[in-house]
């Protein structure tokens, strides 16, 4: 075993003992941090590996992270060690294929972004387990840099096996519902690109429907949102020069030559949805462009009488069917008297779907009745809205900020693989039967 990877494993030994026999400030920072993530996954063992070795990165005492506090605290490490360490910071949670098994490590290829890397085992355990791998199966898994060209194993790996397409999608939306803030870690581009999109959805929403808000009857509201998405895509393709893409594929038919590459060049810049550049041309963009996913309203919101749309340039957007309902209560003299009130106030606290921001906008609209609501329904007279909002939302698990929305680009590896899922399972159907649905994915 190469000395840095074995000097690699004894730090993480170290970093991990300094951490878990640690009081104080960091001792809490770490039973705060496992909550938040426990909560979110399955709370087995491995889970319990991945929460430790994510803190030691993420976790945040004051401005410091617990990788920056255990070198603070050995002044006598070398300068190599001190820089190992500080590169762990860039350590990652990853869904992964396998594409190479080598005698000493394995190639992996990050599902969620596409990149590639050469993953080496720092104790002979972990050899020992993945020379039992094959080439093809997915592993959930965590890998820390160790050099400029490969990285190692710092947690335990979840093997998944070999699955196909519509499983495959189904556990990376399911690694998206878990691991929201690992979903473009190694590739900050992407995620800017994303967060980017979900605000550009936000401002065509606006411009087609006039407002951030609006409510409508289910059936209405999905036709709505079909138009709305077919004038997106025309708009980007104007946008993006579509009469440019028009031109250059006349001139190829022409014979030019290098016109190919100019359309492909064009397409990839844009980052068009290739379902609708091959409308135009039978081609496709690069890897690792984004796709606006299609937003499809569930069946139970097709058919609900009536349906609020929210839109926020960074919460995305929520469909609600009792918004109205909760703002009458909200409204009316003796809330009480409002059949099943308590019972939607309870909803809207504990359905993960309503997310802060629809309370925080309730919070600006009705603050004096939200308030007394609140008060009544969790039994606490003496609670002050604008003081304790925050840690109410908290204690029923909703996130005070955004996790990347559904209504975000995705890259089109993804995109095709969903497309792909799709295909496969509605194939597989019997001729009468209803479509049967991938799951969790990137729709």
């Amino acid at each position: 075993m190469d000395d840095i990877l074995e000097r690699s494993h004894n730090l993480k030994q170290a970093l991990v003992d300094f951490v878990l026999d640690a009081e104080g400030p960091l001792a809490e920072a770490l039973e705060s941090f496992a909550a938040e993530k426990l909560r979110r996954g399955s709370g087995d063992s491995t889970q319990q590996d991945l929460t430790v070795d994510s803190f030691l990165s993420e976790g945040r005492v004051g401005d410091k992270s617990p990788i920056d506090l255990f070198i603070a605290s050995h002044p006598d490490l070398q300068e190599s060690d001190r820089n190992l360490l500080k590169s762990w910071h860039r350590s990652f949670i990853g869904l992964f294929a396998i594409k190479q098994i080598l005698p000493d490590g394995l190639q992996l290829l990050n599902w969620l972004t596409n990149k590639s890397y050469l993953v080496k085992p720092n104790n002979p355990q972990t050899l020992q387990a993945i020379s039992r791998l094959k080439v093809g199966e997915i592993v959930l898994t965590r890998i820390s840099p160790i050099t400029d060209n490969y990285w190692t194993f710092t947690s335990p790996f979840t093997l998944m096996g070999k699955l196909g397409k519509p499983k495959l999608a189904v556990a990376i939306g399911n690694f998206k519902e878990t691991y929201r803030n690992h979903l473009y870690s190694d590739a900050p581009e992407l995620l800017e690109a994303a967060w980017d999109s979900v605000y550009q959805y936000h401002q065509y929403f606006v411009d087609f429907f006039g407002s951030d808000e609006i409510t409508l009857p289910g059936y209405k509201l999905n036709k709505e949102l079909a138009a709305f998405q077919e004038l997106i895509t025309e708009k980007r393709l104007t946008e993006l020069g579509l009469d440019k893409i028009k031109n250059l594929a006349e001139l190829t038919a022409t014979g030019v030559q290098g016109v190919e590459e100019d359309i492909q060049a064009v397409i990839e810049e844009a980052g068009i949805d290739p379902q609708v550049a091959s409308q135009i041309l039978n081609n496709k963009s690069g890897k690792n462009k984004m796709v606006m996913p299609k937003i499809d309203l569930p069946a139970e919101l097709k058919k609900a009488e009536q349906v609020t749309t929210i839109s926020h340039p960074r919460w995305g957007q929520t469909f609600l069917p009792t918004y109205s309902k909760f703002q009458a209560l909200l409204l009316a003299r003796d809330w009480q008297s409002v059949e099943g009130a308590e019972k939607l106030v309870r909803h809207y606290l504990e359905d993960k779907s309503i997310s802060a921001f629809i309370w925080y906008r309730l919070a600006k609209q009705y603050p004096n009745s939200l308030e007394k609501v609140l008060q009544t329904v969790l039994q606490r007279p003496n609670l002050e809205l604008s003081s304790d909002l925050n840690a109410v939302l908290q204690e029923f698990n909703k996130p005070l900020e955004p996790y990347l929305p559904d209504s975000a680009s995705v890259p089109i590896h993804l995109h095709e693989l969903f497309q792909e899922a799709v295909a496969e399972v509605q194939k597989s159907q019997p001729k009468g039967k209803g479509q049967k649905k991938v799951g969790k994915g990137f729709k």
